[in-house]
Order: C-alpha cells, then sequence, then structure tokens
C-alpha cells in the first residue's frame, strides 16, 4: 500500500480501551468453559488447535503491553497509520504462527494467561497518552491507533472460536463497531473513489472505487451487508459470491462487485 492520503476518523481512546477488554472478557469466560477435547480439537486456521487460537486471542492484549514496556521509538511520527495496518498482516503470518506456537507451550493453565494478561493491561494502559508511540512489529504506531486494531483481532478471532468449537461467544458492540469502521475505511483506501457507496448499518458508510462521483438522491451503485459478514469478507473468512448467493450482500448497480478488491487482510 502507498502511503495513506486520508486521515483516519478519530476515535475515543477510553471508550476502545473498555471495549477491547470487555471483548477479551468475554472470551476467557467461554474459554474458561471448553474442556481438554474441544482445545485439542482444530481451529479451522491452519495446523492450529483451539487451545492455540485461544492462546493466541491473549498476544491481541500482551503486544500492547510489551511495546508499552520498552523504550518509546525517537521518531517525530508513526510509521504506521491506522489505515495502513490491515494491509500489513500478510506479511507477518508466519512469525505469529510460531509466537503462537512458542506461547502455547509455555502456557499451560489457559484461564491463569488470560487472568495474567488482563491484569497486565489494566496496569499499564490506562496512564499512557494516547500519542505515545509504540514500536510495533510493523513499525511505530501510536497507543490509540494500535488499540484500535486490538477490536479486529478480537472480533476476528471471537468468530474463529465460535466457529471453531460451537461457542456463542457475545461481541461487544464497541469492539464490534470499530472493527468494522476501520475495515470499511481500509477498503476506501484501498480503492479510494465516490462510485459506490458500501453500506454495513449500523456502524459504517464509507464511498469508494473510482468513477462518477455520487453527490445527491439514491447512489447508483450500492453495496448494502450486516458488521459479522462485512468482517468475514474483509478478512477472508468467506467469499463475496458465497455471500452474495446467500443474500447476506446485497449488491447494485455496475460498479458494485468488489470480489477483485477482498479480502482486506489475508
Amino acid at each position: 500500500m502507498p502511503p495513506s492520503q486520508k486521515r483516519a476518523r478519530r476515535y475515543d481512546p477510553v471508550r476502545i480501551r473498555t471495549a477491547v477488554l470487555a471483548q477479551f472478557a468475554h472470551v476467557r469466560e467461554a474459554v474458561r468453559a471448553l474442556t481438554p477435547q474441544q482445545l485439542d480439537g482444530p481451529s479451522g486456521l491452519g495446523e492450529w488447535t483451539a487451545r492455540e487460537l485461544a492462546v493466541h486471542v491473549t498476544m491481541a492484549l500482551s503486544h500492547v503491553t510489551r511495546t508499552l514496556e520498552l523504550p518509546e521509538p525517537a521518531l517525530a511520527k508513526p510509521e504506521v497509520t491506522l489505515l495502513e495496518w490491515p494491509f500489513t498482516t500478510a506479511a507477518r503470518a508466519a512469525r505469529i504462527a510460531d509466537d503462537t506456537a512458542a506461547s502455547a507451550a509455555d502456557h499451560p493453565d489457559l484461564d491463569g494467561l488470560y487472568g495474567e494478561v488482563a491484569a497486565r493491561f489494566e496496569g499499564l494502559v490506562p496512564g499512557a497518552p494516547e500519542d505515545r508511540l509504540l514500536a510495533t512489529r510493523v513499525g511505530a504506531m501510536r497507543l490509540g491507533d494500535f488499540l484500535v486494531t486490538r477490536t479486529v483481532e478480537l472480533v476476528v478471532h471471537t468468530y474463529d472460536l465460535n466457529e471453531a468449537v460451537g461457542l456463542g461467544i457475545p461481541y461487544d458492540r464497541q469492539a464490534l463497531a470499530a472493527c468494522t469502521r476501520l475495515l470499511a475505511d481500509a477498503l476506501a483506501e484501498k480503492a479510494p473513489g465516490g462510485s459506490v457507496e458500501v453500506r454495513v448499518p449500523p456502524f459504517a458508510v464509507v464511498q469508494c472505487v473510482q468513477g462518477p462521483r455520487h453527490t445527491r438522491g439514491t447512489p447508483p451503485n450500492v453495496v448494502e451487508t450486516d458488521p459479522l459478514t462485512w468482517i468475514r469478507l474483509a478478512t477472508g473468512r468467506t467469499g463475496w459470491v458465497q455471500e452474495i448467493d446467500a443474500a447476506k450482500v446485497s449488491a447494485s448497480g455496475e460498479r458494485a462487485d468488489l470480489a477483485a478488491l477482498l479480502p482486506l487482510m489475508a
């Protein structure tokens, strides 16, 4: 991706921090009830077991605290913006898999791990300014921006756990909203323009794709879907044609086919 030319929307850091902890707590409660047989079963994500997926969820928070404990990068501005972050994930897949396997081996007590990670997060993050730079794996990012990316990690892997072991882990509304909005904005970043309006009620509306810009009345090209379907599409958990055929996505207009632009994160 080229450097971002668009200013990302602002998020309330307190609400995002609260949403991150709330979603993490939902996952912890569900994981606590899993049997050894369920934990040893497949996750649906490569060779990971459900237990390794559950361990990976904790890394969404532990990466924040670990970087907060490091010296702040001596930079005048971030190296990676919030809108650029979704396009950095594919290059990190192998390292993430290795780190997850190592962490799973080192932490046999899952609930103890969840408790330790949550306590460190609650102890370190509230006192740090949102503009504090963190040395993340993809480059220096603002703490406030990095916390928004944690909603994506948590919401997406909540879905993965629900699918893997038949759970009904709920989605915190604020976490779901932030995840939806970031991925919708990332689509507009990837395909800038104003010819297609993408609606993900009740959380996001963006315009994208080059072509005639809509100014008033009913847009000629409209895509609409629900938040979870949008998140699944954006992260490669499902396909465009599949969701069109299932009537989970409505697309009207000659430019409203987004298949070539998805997924955003792989």
